[in-house]
């Protein structure tokens, strides 16, 4: 089954390569979605682990983390298939388009799923070239502008990155291993400086890719300009590839005696990452932005949940499949926005009920889901860090916790209600009226499923997920 993953896109893109035609391209784009689907239903049933590539595996840890971005990429094909209707551009633009999303979910599968350190970060990398097309697809001066910080700025984390590795290596003495069982085996005998010193920069390093502040500055813009399919799987998988990074080189460290400092550094990043939302959140023109710097804080909520540790990694795990849900329905709404507005700007929006009840509610809803009110998931996974901290005496961190989010959900709703209710002007409802045609049902349902999901959960976890959820926070 990894295999098949694997090695399909790499065919699929040679058959795309040569047949150059629309309709192929956006099939080979929903087999893949299809396959991706299928083969990680069967690795968590444990079927087909067997004959697997060097250096990829499935484990407790990243089982998790396959499933989201199999399940976000399904429903962000889905949405494509309407999504790419709307493009008036000519069929090898199309192509390109359509090939780079496969190489993009390539790389953020063989991150994913690789069992080897250096091998996960020759696929980060590979994340950042294929993803820079698709940031800079519509050919725009800021998306052009976009594209050039994210490769810019994420080139310098991989670098610091890669200075982190080279530090692992020399905390290893004789030993030599880049395989995460091998590093998790030998840890106790690694130097510690050097191990810390190597979290410090893989933390920053990778911490780039995941959207940690305070080296998050090109994710508000690169979220923004992509295309509303590329900006869900941008914060819904992409950065959740970069965090099981982090949470690979985190175990060895604590393995190591030296979880103290990984926590302390994860805690500041964290709380960075909130307070930086926070500021920015009511300083937003472009509500696309807005959910990048959402992103941002719960990044974030994650880096402190896993610095926590303990039962607030039931939350962690949790709040990773909310976030992922509802933000990528919150992105592909967004993009039903743009279509029926043409404009990315929050000032320029208003009235979206009215203009069409559908994308209306799934905006309501999405921004429900992803500020945590009951009964979204998001709700039960910050109210376990609350009580961890709690329990745990952290008393002011839990008081600045709760500040900070009170702050960030008032600037999004204050957005949010703006933008569904009021009335469409005579021009506007012209505009609108012209759009409204290009939303087909593909365009609707996947924000529709993902958002069932997001609220059945925060009611009701079924006990092969749970099972599932258990078994992964072993691996932090």
């Amino acid at each position: 089954m990894i295999n098949a993953i694997l090695i399909f896109p790499i065919v699929a893109c040679i058959l795309m390569a040569i047949i150059k035609k629309r309709v192929f391209d956006c099939a080979m784009v929903n087999l893949y979605a299809i396959l991706h689907a299928v083969s990680t239903v069967l690795l968590a049933m444990g079927i087909g682990k067997e004959g697997n590539i060097p250096y990829f595996t499935v484990d407790n840890t990243n089982l998790i983390f396959l499933i989201i971005l199999s399940l976000v990429f399904l429903m962000v094909a889905i949405y494509n298939n309407g999504y790419v209707k709307t493009l008036e551009y000519p069929d090898k633009k199309i192509g390109h388009y359509s090939f780079m999303i496969m190489v993009f979910v390539l790389a953020m599968t063989g991150t994913v799923l690789s069992s080897n350190l250096g091998i996960a970060w020759i696929f980060v990398e590979a994340t950042t070239l294929s993803s820079a097309y698709l940031i800079y697809f519509n050919k725009t001066k800021h998306s052009i502008e976009a594209a050039w910080k994210y490769v810019f700025i994420c080139s310098i984390g991989i670098a610091l990155a890669f200075v982190g590795i080279i530090f692992l290596n020399i905390a290893q003495g004789d030993i030599n291993a880049l395989d995460f069982a091998q590093l998790y085996k030998h840890a106790n005998t690694f130097d510690p400086f050097w191990l810390k010193m190597s979290f410090v920069f893989m933390l920053f390093g990778f911490g780039t890719k995941m959207g940690l502040a305070p080296v998050h500055f090109w994710l508000p813009d690169a979220h923004s300009e992509a295309p509303s399919p590329i900006s869900a799987l941008l914060s819904a998988t992409l950065l959740n590839s970069a965090f099981l990074v982090i949470v690979r080189v985190f175990k060895v460290l604590d393995i190591a005696q030296c979880d103290q400092w990984a926590r302390t550094m994860l805690l500041i990043c964290g709380f960075v990452s909130l307070f930086v939302t926070a500021v920015f959140v009511y300083h937003i023109k472009n509500y696309k932005r807005m959910l990048a710097y959402s992103s941002i804080e719960n990044m974030g909520i994650l880096a402190i949940g896993t610095a926590l540790g303990g039962a607030a990694l039931y939350a962690v795990i949790l709040h990773l499949i909310g976030h992922s849900l509802a933000k990528a329905s919150f992105f592909l709404t967004s993009g039903n926005v743009l279509e029926l507005f043409g404009t990315k700007r929050i000032k320029s929006v208003n009235g979206i009920m009215e203009a069409d009840k559908k994308s209306g509610w799934l905006w309501v809803f999405s921004f429900l889901a992803i500020c945590a009110f009951p009964t979204s998931v998001l709700f039960i996974s910050e109210f376990l860090m609350v009580k961890a901290m709690i329990q745990n005496e952290h008393y002011v961190l839990c008081a600045l916790f709760v500040l900070l989010l009170t702050i960030i959900l008032w600037g999004i709703a204050k957005v949010t209600i703006k933008m569904t209710f009021g009335k469409l002007s005579d021009d506007k409802a012209q505009i609108v009226k012209e759009n409204k045609n290009k939303l087909t049902f593909c365009m609707f349902a996947p924000q529709f499923i993902m958002l069932l999901m997001v609220f059945t959960l925060g009611i009701y976890v079924p006990p092969f997920l749970n099972n599932i959820i258990n078994c992964a926070m072993a691996g932090f």
